[in-house]
């Protein structure tokens, strides 16, 4: 039972690092439902069941409103993003790999400053939140701002969830979660086609 923490800690920085390298749409969606499904066992060691299930049913519901408004779009920004992606894919991974570090050597400080919050979950909210900040510093396309929007709000929510048990709270995060894929999904859309969006530094 004990090691099942470690292992949804390993699922969620598998997918925090792929939402950073992926290229395609479609996986970085993949991705993160899988986050949420992480996130969701971590906020069930402190919430109750009903209430923590709320946060899976808000993440994937955010992340059918981003995958059925890209659907709709056409391939044209992915194709031509592509060609430059290789420059960037090392400096990504060099920029992942110190957000790892900075995590490991913060979680033993932030447990003393929370006590009875056990480390997986302190470690998995803070590689949410910091893949997340890393993942808005490196892009300009707003598919991308939102995934890490989405990222960051979801390390915020299982680190609040270990100190605050509040359906309204609960309430008011799902709504801030589906209004970022809804205001994602109209940037998405609005976007000008001349104007193909590219990742800064890629």
């Amino acid at each position: 039972m004990t090691l099942i923490p470690y292992i949804v800690l390993a699922l969620l920085l598998v997918t925090s690092v792929g939402l950073l390298l992926s290229r395609d749409w479609r996986w970085s969606l993949g991705l993160l439902a899988a986050q949420y499904l992480g996130m969701f066992y971590l906020i069930t060691l402190h919430w109750p069941f009903s209430l923590a299930s709320v946060k899976l049913v808000t993440g994937w519901m955010a992340s059918a409103t981003i995958g059925v408004t890209r659907l709709g779009m056409s391939e044209n920004e992915a194709e031509q993003e592509e060609s430059s992606w290789p420059r960037g894919r090392l400096f990504r991974l060099f920029a992942a790999a110190i957000v790892i570090v900075l995590v490991v050597a913060t979680t033993p400080k932030v447990e003393t400053l929370i006590p009875g919050i056990s480390r997986p979950v302190i470690a998995g909210a803070l590689t949410l939140a910091g893949m997340g900040i890393l993942l808005l510093g490196l892009t300009a396309d707003p598919l991308r701002i939102t995934l890490g929007l989405l990222t960051l709000l979801a390390g915020f929510e299982i680190l609040y969830a270990t100190v605050e048990t509040s359906i309204l709270l609960a309430g008011l995060l799902s709504i801030v979660n589906l209004g970022l894929a809804l205001v994602g999904a109209y940037l998405m859309t609005a976007a000008p086609e001349e104007e193909p969006e590219e990742d800064i530094l890629a």
